[in-house]
């Protein structure tokens, strides 16, 4: 008897974990499915909404085939057999995107909330009637901006035909998947600022893509939230060595570590906070529904400020939240449009937070646009400064704690002065899916790859920089 009672509670305490382990994969599971019908709710309606108010179109076909294929792990299993309603509002502009995903919640549901906004993904278990799709939204000004097109390669959907060049060859190879196996390349142009020719660009653009046909920009989109800091250190509204303005607590004279972090850690990096993943996925943030303030504030230190490298969505999100009172009087909308980028819209999260880590949606041309600030170094054509001067030399200087690999790292932008046959002073933004926008001073070049690459395929942009310069040499 006695060695009966002994063994009892151990075969429940043998068998306890294997329990806890299968309810956590069914769980994980389960939120897997979440996740994925978030991901798909939010690129149909960002996709397909704000093409059409850039006067361009998107079809669900188009983005199932290229934003939603070869995404990331355990989603790209799951999403393409969950099934969606696109609900439209009595003008045809969209209302929301719902997607199913579980028998007993609601559809995962991604509403457009009008031009300058885009589209946000609610909350799992949000209910589909939040969008309320009677209610009428603004319709976008068009701005066509200031660069002129020289021309487009023949079968990309029209244009001007440029006689053969070799620019044209190296763009052609891009769009052909000659710079990494399996790519896909949805637009390639180049940007040059010839001082006695004005501006001009030279695209190529794949079947179903033209100059209004906006992409996410993954991340790509820090650059820009490092752009707007600059924007708001030139209205003196902050400063890069400001803090970010946590205010966690104190204890006889002590401060939680995190008060000490500036603006200019969270854009170098170099927070010191734990990240869960690397590269910080922020999936809750990006495609479950939750916040800026719930997902990517609170995260603890684990370095010193300013002495360790961790690549982190949530660093670029901080930097962002220490200038939110300025973007709340001047939001990007209004900063797009001084630099001529009507096509471009900066998302937000349900209440309003600028998720300025990813969550952008662009042209090739827009962004071409925002390298040419960059060359012109903050100033506009019309002479105004929006920039600090020597704002291009802050971002593009590695003074911070540096990341292994190929590149390094400024404020905001990847260096490529480590990349052979690149000039030393290129910087560049780069993006999830292979979206790159290269900066090169000493040519007064732009250079801007859109894509939609899967997991595992790589463009190579330094191979494609060094080609792209040495054809505008021919």
């Amino acid at each position: 008897m006695i060695r009966t009672t002994l063994a009892a509670p151990a075969l429940l305490l043998a068998a306890s974990p294997a329990f806890a382990q299968s309810q956590q994969e069914t769980l994980n599971a389960r939120y897997s499915r979440a996740l994925a019908a978030g991901y798909k709710a939010l690129m149909l309606c960002s996709a397909i909404a704000i093409a059409e108010r850039n006067g361009t179109t998107r079809t669900p076909e188009s983005v199932e085939a290229l934003e939603l294929t070869g995404i990331q792990s355990p989603q790209n299993a799951i999403i393409g057999e969950l099934p969606y309603a696109i609900i439209r509002r009595p003008t045809g502009q969209i209302a929301h995107v719902a997607v199913t995903w579980a028998d007993d919640m609601p559809a995962r549901v991604a509403a457009y909330y009008g031009p300058d906004s885009g589209c946000s993904v609610l909350p799992v278990g949000a209910p589909e009637d939040v969008s309320d799709p009677a209610r009428p939204v603004p319709v976008a000004a068009q701005d066509e901006g200031k660069a002129i097109m020289i021309g487009v390669i023949p079968g990309t959907g029209g244009g001007t035909i440029p006689p053969p060049n070799p620019l044209a060859k190296v763009l052609d190879a891009a769009r052909a998947g000659q710079y990494g196996q399996g790519t896909r390349t949805t637009a390639a142009l180049v940007h040059v600022n010839r001082r006695d020719n004005g501006l001009v660009e030279q695209a190529v653009y794949a079947p179903g893509f033209d100059e209004k046909t906006p992409q996410r920009t993954w991340s790509v989109a820090k650059s820009i939230a490092a752009t707007l800091v600059g924007a708001a250190v030139q209205a003196g509204d902050a400063a890069v060595e400001d803090t970010v303005g946590l205010n966690y607590w104190r204890m006889g004279g002590e401060a939680d570590p995190r008060n000490a972090i500036t603006i200019d850690h969270a854009l170098r990096m170099a927070t010191g906070r734990y990240s869960d993943t690397p590269g910080n996925r922020t999936d809750p943030l990006y495609f479950g529904g939750s916040t800026v303030d719930e997902t990517a504030v609170n995260w603890p230190v684990v370095h010193k400020p300013g002495t360790v490298f961790r690549y982190a969505n949530n660093d670029t999100l901080l930097a962002v939240k220490a200038i939110a009172q300025w973007l709340d009087y001047y939001p990007p909308h209004e900063f797009f449009a001084k630099l001529g980028m009507g096509h471009t819209v900066a998302e937000t999260d349900i209440r309003g937070d600028y998720i300025l880590s990813s969550q952008v949606w662009s042209t090739a041309g827009d962004l071409a646009r925002l390298g040419q600030l960059y060359l012109n170094d903050g100033v506009l054509p019309s002479g105004e400064r929006i920039l600090p001067e020597g704002w291009r030399d802050y971002v593009s200087t590695p003074s911070g704690p540096q990341p292994d690999g190929p590149f390094g790292y400024g404020a905001g932008f990847w260096l490529m002065n480590k990349s052979d046959g690149v000039p030393a002073d290129t910087f560049a933004a780069f993006g999830n899916r292979g979206q790159y926008v290269v900066i090169v001073p000493s040519r007064q070049v732009v250079i801007v790859r859109r894509g939609e690459d899967p997991v595992g395929a790589r463009f190579d942009i330094a191979a494609f920089t060094r080609d792209v310069l040495a054809a505008l040499e021919s």
